[in-house]
């Protein structure tokens, strides 16, 4: 028998026969009954299965391990270090840890799975998965291109911070250690911008940034933070510019050293004085917090972001799988690797501020202990009011306490003139901090205080950016795979001009003003669309395609049928809560009214200017653009067939889509970040009509005229 003939293939391979006798007589393909295609707009009546061969040409992960790295590397970012500890702590300390934990089985480890399963059966990324599941949903894997591309835009510029940050930490004293000396002369003083603050906050604002006073004033390029965006895409680039062969390489470097840093700073954390404060303080229950719509609410939207669902990188990762991988076991193992490592980041974030938390008592008692000295010299107070015990030279918090609560009741008519304060290590530790506001200022500022502090600085930084670069390549994945399986473009040239066109529109956020543009970007430009977006990615395969006929699709190609649970959770729960999170988040960002913080302060008035984009059901309507579709392979019939034009396929494929974009506009605080905007998403979506309508939201905000 010859060697190449189909009896001879399979008396070698250990793949199950399923061929019929007419099939091997007419040398075509068996037909799989048991596989469908993931499409929910072909005419009743014909069947059209996507089987896509394990070897495709598609590029695959070296090892498991590098598949898990990845996704792990992409979840795990810069929000588990600063996010994830201030809403603890805002939200009840422990029990915020209940209801993130529920919101992370209920919503999120079942839409994890969701995407995971979906990049890995179809293999392809976040375009080409959504036009194969109902092609006038298309539009949905374009809408999670153009919210990477802004995320990709704005985070990019953070991991500049943290290389700038990185490169100055190499010297002692730490550059923000101490306020700068202004010299006239022989006269020498304390720069007033900086005694007005603090040394790492005058370090952040004025010699990093050299922030403007407000939005509307650019100030020009910041040639230090524009060389440093310079570095951070070109490791980008370097990174990803291979696909997986080089950022599979990468992630075993950039996903693993995080805990390494992260353990150290746990230990090194814990022989801190007041480290056990802070710890103690941040997991000492407020149960009566879990009753706030709030808590819960702000409980889903860390969830549906740590996990980076709706972005396509978790799709277009998994598309590089086996077909037949677990990528059950992937959701749930990458799901409580991710919550276990924003607990162990909340350990060390409080470990440290409970050390910083007690210095500033220190230095506040000495302050304090100061002026009742004078007082006492000037006989405004009596020594009959200070316990025999107190040590002035030596004075505890204990002691001071003692002392306060008894002038305070001797001299209360008086005592508001006396000028004292508490010093209350609870109020310290009540000091909510997030985002820049804790890697730049407050981490910084505990970390002066380390023995060794520039080899902590150093440590601390090289871990932002890791992973900062983790998120990026996964985000910069999610831009250039579906691209790349959509059109035939060169990936090594396609990757370095999405690099140089990012770096130039980039310029946006390295002005005086960008930190601004920045926070603005953070808050507007990835939250409301990407639930959008993840919510009709849950629509769309629950109800336009089928739960059930989707529960087949991953009993086939797992080997087993995964528990009713995710059916329930697919069909009813998951879309439900979204729903209600959407409703949720516009409700608050209409009661709320916008403003930005600016490091000089100034009070700014905004106008809100909605505009509705061309629906991309008109441009794929009229054929205005392609949807590249013609460029996938399918299996039709009896046989695997590269066609040319899928027009050629018996089967009715209106091309429409739906596209919300984000084109956000000013409205960014420096310090802290204040502030909503209300907007709008309203959509329609139905089996008939699988197209919605966007808003985009411009904020303009105009010159502040007063000084507050």
């Amino acid at each position: 028998m010859p060697k190449n003939s189909k009896v001879s293939q399979h008396e070698h391979t250990t793949e199950h026969v399923t061929e019929s006798v007419a099939d091997l007589l007419t040398h075509q393909e068996p037909i799989h009954y048991n596989s469908s295609c993931l499409n929910a707009g072909g005419i009743p009546g014909k069947k059209i299965v996507l089987n896509t061969p394990v070897n495709d040409g598609r590029p695959a992960w070296n090892s498991k391990l590098q598949y898990i790295l990845a996704q792990v590397g992409f979840s795990v970012g810069l929000g588990n270090v600063w996010r994830f500890p201030y809403l603890c702590q805002k939200n009840g300390g422990g029990a915020y840890l209940v209801p993130y934990f529920i919101l992370l089985i209920v919503i999120g480890v079942p839409l994890f799975f969701l995407e995971l399963a979906v990049g890995q059966k179809i293999r392809r990324g976040s375009i080409g998965v959504w036009n194969y599941v109902c092609p006038r949903l298309g539009g949905i894997g374009v809408s999670s291109l153009m919210v990477c591309g802004f995320v990709g835009l704005y985070y990019n510029v953070i991991i500049g911070w943290s290389i700038f940050y990185f490169f100055q930490s190499f010297q002692y004293p730490l550059p923000w250690a101490e306020c700068p000396i202004r010299r006239n002369g022989s006269l020498a003083s304390v720069e007033p911008e900086c005694e007005k603050s603090s040394a790492t906050t005058y370090f952040w604002y004025r010699q990093t940034l050299n922030t403007t006073s407000t939005i509307a004033d650019s100030g020009g390029l910041n040639i230090k933070m524009t060389l440093s965006l310079l570095v951070a895409w070109i490791m980008v680039c370097l990174a990803v510019i291979r696909g997986i062969a080089s950022s599979g390489k990468v992630m075993y470097f950039s996903s693993l050293f995080p805990y390494v840093v992260l353990f150290c700073f746990l230990v090194r954390g814990l022989l801190l004085k007041g480290s056990v404060d802070g710890i103690t303080h941040m997991f000492t229950p407020k149960l009566e917090k879990m009753l706030e719509p709030q808590v819960w609410r702000e409980a889903a939207t860390q969830v549906f972001f740590a996990l980076g669902l709706g972005f396509g990188g978790v799709i277009a990762f998994s598309s590089y799988n086996k077909i037949d991988n677990n990528c059950h076991f992937d959701a749930v193992l990458v799901s409580f690797i991710n919550f276990f490592t924003s607990i162990l980041a909340t350990l060390v974030v409080f470990a440290v501020l409970g050390f910083k938390a007690n210095l500033m008592c220190e230095k506040c008692v000495i302050e304090n202990a100061e002026k009742i000295l004078g007082y006492l010299n000037s006989n405004v107070l009596s020594h009959d009011l200070i316990p025999s015990h107190v040590n002035f030279s030596k004075m505890s918090l204990v002691d001071y306490a003692e002392m306060y609560g008894v002038i305070r009741t001797v001299k209360e008519g008086s005592f508001d003139r006396l000028g004292l304060d508490p010093c209350l290590l609870e109020d310290e530790l009540n000091k909510s901090v997030q985002g820049t506001g804790l890697a730049f200022i407050a981490f910084t500022e505990a970390m002066t205080h380390f023995p060794a502090s520039p080899f902590w600085s150093v440590m601390f930084f090289f871990m932002l950016i890791n992973l900062g670069l983790g998120s990026m390549i996964g985000t910069m994945t999610g831009i250039t795979t579906p691209v790349l399986d959509t059109y035939k473009v060169q990936k090594e040239l396609f990757t370095v001009c999405c690099c140089i066109l990012a770096f130039f529109c980039g310029l946006l956020f390295v002005q005086r003003s960008g930190n601004y543009f920045v926070t603005m970007f953070d808050d507007y430009s990835a939250g409301l669309p990407l639930t959008i977006v993840v919510l009709l990615e849950n629509v769309s395969v629950a109800w336009i395609y089928g739960t059930k006929r989707f529960m087949q699709e991953l009993e086939d190609m797992l080997g087993f049928r995964p528990c009713s649970f995710y059916f329930y959770m697919w069909k009813y729960v998951s879309p439900c809560c979204l729903m209600v999170l959407i409703t949720a988040t516009v409700v608050e960002m209409v009661i709320s009214p916008p403003g930005y913080n600016a490091w000089v302060e100034e009070l700014v008035s905004q106008s809100i200017v909605f505009e509705t984009p061309v629906p991309f059901f008109v441009v794929r309507h009229f054929n205005l653009l392609s949807d590249g579709s013609n460029k996938l392979s399918v299996t039709y019939g009896k046989g695997l067939k590269e066609i040319s034009n899928l027009e050629e396929v018996d089967e009715t494929r209106s091309i429409l889509g739906k596209n919300p974009g984000e084109t956000p506009s000013p409205k960014a605080p420096p310090g802290t970040y204040l502030g909503t905007n209300p907007r709008e998403n309203p959509h329609s979506l139905s089996p008939n009509s699988c197209y919605g309508t966007s808003y985009q939201n411009v904020i303009s905000p105009t010159s502040p005229d007063s000084d507050s």
